[in-house]
């Protein structure tokens, strides 16, 4: 059912025997896919299907109940005497389109998936849903019985997943798979793999990706599609992709989904994993990550690197963005509530400062930093970027922009005195005013070459930490 994709990297190892002893023992895994419809403050959901997938779950058991508070909805799998089984915070494209103008007008309907360990007898799926003072409240409630007769048993062959790095059993690693969707047969057998180790590279530059690298497994699939790319639907570029991504989610021109989650779910099975990220066969500059779902990079843009990590800590931690002078399609912030977000707060009580133990005693709160000058640097960069892609000037003109950009923002930025500082920076979450980040620069406010900031680098370990456990403790001398 595996098969190793060779490499240059000494750390790199493929545990057959592991993987086959896993499959032997493990139970297995059930998909709960469903529609999500609403719009117009109404809110729905309702059954398409229950899935046994075909390989066992990849997880541990000390990892199914999730003590992270993140996510605007959350899951939980209870018995019949309503005991906590498994549970997952998580996040929807549904829910970033409920806060689009289309929301106040239209209805809409998503697909959507919560996948769990199968369960030995009949239970219940319980989905809620945050509420502005940080509650959460029950939506929907289905009952899920895994002998039911309409229970869809998969076929027990399908593609093979290439073990592009592995270090141990599924059920005690991070489990990532890198799904290429717009590459050709040709493609698929010889520059996804380059595509897939490079940007695997680049993350593992990054810490705590890189400190505990021993921690995932990854794993790639690439299923051919007819011919390279994905659709752009801005230029009039169509594709019928097997994943089928797309560029101009919500009217953003950079933003890529996919918007058939069943067609993502039916390719991924084939795989262990807990999180997806899908290489786009594409240059121009794109991607998006949603919690819990799936993040995307277009491979080919010169910011690739940068789009991969920043788009993966979307999905893999639920970090929120930090910049805020990019134009984005949801509206502007009406009421203003502490976010769920570990890395962005409201500051409505300094006092309480979510990530106020990391603060020093003497820093300001809000912190100062020079942001009428970023301001007004940003003001001409953005009209520039505007402009190149209203004109669809080629893509090294925004490539040469965002280069500009990068050289003016490290030097005006890394020159601050303090820049290291943990503090509450004015200006995150898409808002210049409403919210605030932690440090003055990261990976999730620019595309400066910096590493997460400290909150980031916490929150992407509490994750890590779910699925595979603590670091080792260092050996006796």
């Amino acid at each position: 059912m595996y098969r190793t994709a060779a490499s240059s990297l000494a750390r790199r190892a493929v545990p057959c025997l592991l993987l086959a002893a896993f499959t032997a023992h493990a139970e297995g895994t059930l998909r709960l896919d469903y529609y999500h419809t609403g719009g117009q403050g109404q809110e729905l959901f309702a059954v398409d299907r229950v899935v046994s997938e075909p390989l066992p779950w990849p997880g541990r058991p000390e990892g199914n109940l999730d003590p992270i508070d993140s996510g605007l909805y959350r899951f939980e799998v209870r018995d019949a005497g309503d005991r906590v089984l498994y549970s997952r915070g998580y996040s929807s494209i549904y829910a970033e389109w409920a806060l689009t103008a289309e929301a106040q007008q239209e209805h809409r309907t998503f697909h959507e998936s919560l996948r769990f360990p199968a369960p030995s007898a009949p239970v219940k799926v319980v989905v809620q849903k945050r509420q502005p003072d940080q509650s959460f409240v029950t939506v929907w409630t289905v009952a899920v019985d895994p002998a039911d007769m309409f229970v869809r048993r998969a076929a027990r062959t399908g593609p093979q997943p290439i073990a592009l790095e592995t270090h141990g059993e599924p059920r005690d690693k991070v489990d990532l798979l890198l799904l290429g969707d717009g590459y050709t047969a040709a493609e698929c057998a010889d520059k996804f793999p380059r595509d897939a180790h490079r940007l695997l590279d680049a993350l593992f530059r990054h810490d705590p990706f890189g400190s505990r690298r021993d921690a995932f497994n990854v794993w790639g699939l690439c299923p051919a599609a007819g011919e390279s790319g994905i659709s752009r639907p801005s230029t009039g570029v169509q594709r019928d992709t097997p994943a089928k991504t797309t560029y101009d989610a919500f009217g953003s021109e950079r933003y890529v989904l996919t918007f058939d989650n069943r067609a993502l779910r039916d390719l991924a099975q084939w795989s262990p994993y807990e999180f997806v990220e899908i290489l786009v066969n594409a240059g121009t500059y794109g991607g998006g990550g949603i919690q819990g779902n799936f993040a995307t990079v277009a491979v080919d843009s010169d910011w690739a690197d940068y789009l991969f990590i920043h788009e993966f800590g979307h999905h893999f931690a639920g970090l929120a963005d930090e910049y805020y002078t990019s134009p984005v399609e949801t509206l502007p912030v009406q009421n203003v509530v502490e976010p769920w977000e570990p890395n962005v707060t409201a500051l409505l009580d300094p006092a309480k400062l979510k990530w106020r133990d990391l603060v020093r005693r003497d820093t300001k709160l809000p912190t100062p930093w020079l942001k009428p000058e970023f301001e007004e640097r940003q003001r001409d960069f953005q009209a520039r970027r505007r402009q190149i892609r209203a004109e669809n000037r080629p893509e090294a003109e925004m490539s040469a922009l965002f280069r500009e950009e990068q050289s003016v923002t490290t030097k005006l930025l890394g020159s601050t005195r303090g820049a290291a500082v943990v503090g509450a920076y004015q200006g995150a979450n898409y808002e210049a005013q409403a919210f605030y980040r932690p440090q003055l620069d990261c990976v999730m406010f620019t595309r400066d070459e910096v590493p997460f900031c400290q909150v980031c680098q916490r929150a992407i370990e509490r994750v890590i930490e779910l699925y595979a456990g603590p670091p080792p403790s260092p050996s006796p001398p």
